[in-house]
């Protein structure tokens, strides 16, 4: 057996089957528990938030995202840790995050112009994913948030960072939809030229 094999992490334990699951302090809950609700909102956020960081790589926007999605990995260790075991996690959201969130915030506040109208997503594809991002994370929220209030899980700073974060997707989105379309290929020109030749 290769060491790829031996160290590979098991994806099927069937332990979840009958419907509940393992939180980080390996107590069992049920798959309805808000926690495990918010853990997938902020899990489908992680994703949303990968797909529009493919979509800019080796840019600044694909490095903002991608911090927004190591914070969100904290997040979700807060989430899943009863709040008695929390002083063991090597990593919390803490003032200091959410204040580096706030300075990033200002940042990109700064060099976009963002009027006061509702926005309708599409200007540019990334923008678009930026804003579903968007979207995703603001559901999150409101799923930590009813873990908050169900007494589960800690609120300050964690909300406020959560509220910060799809604030700086929407800031960032509005920075994308001024980003240069892709240029066309040659073969895309020829092949444009061809069409109007025909016409």
């Amino acid at each position: 057996m290769s060491a790829a094999r031996r160290t590979s992490a098991r994806v099927t334990t069937r332990t979840g089957d009958g419907g509940d699951t393992s939180l980080f302090s390996k107590d069992r809950v049920r798959k309805t528990d808000p926690r495990i609700d918010a853990l997938g909102d902020l899990d489908e956020a992680q994703s949303a938030i990968g797909m529009a960081r493919a979509m800019a790589p080796r840019s600044s926007l694909g490095r903002e995202l991608l911090e927004l999605q190591r914070g969100l990995y904290v997040a979700m260790s807060e989430v899943a840790t009863p709040r008695l075991d929390l002083a063991r996690l090597p990593q919390r959201i803490d003032a200091a995050a959410l204040e580096r969130l706030d300075r990033a915030l200002e940042k990109a506040r700064a060099s976009v112009r963002v009027e006061g109208r509702f926005v309708i997503p599409g200007e540019t594809r990334i923008a678009a994913a930026v804003d579903y991002a968007r979207t995703v994370a603001r559901r999150a929220e409101r799923s930590v948030v009813a873990c908050v209030d169900a007494g589960l899980v800690d609120a300050d700073p964690l909300l406020p960072w959560l509220n910060r974060a799809s604030d700086f997707l929407f800031v960032l989105a509005r920075a994308s939809e001024r980003a240069p379309r892709p240029a066309k290929s040659a073969t895309a020109k020829s092949q444009a030229k061809t069409r109007r030749a025909k016409r």
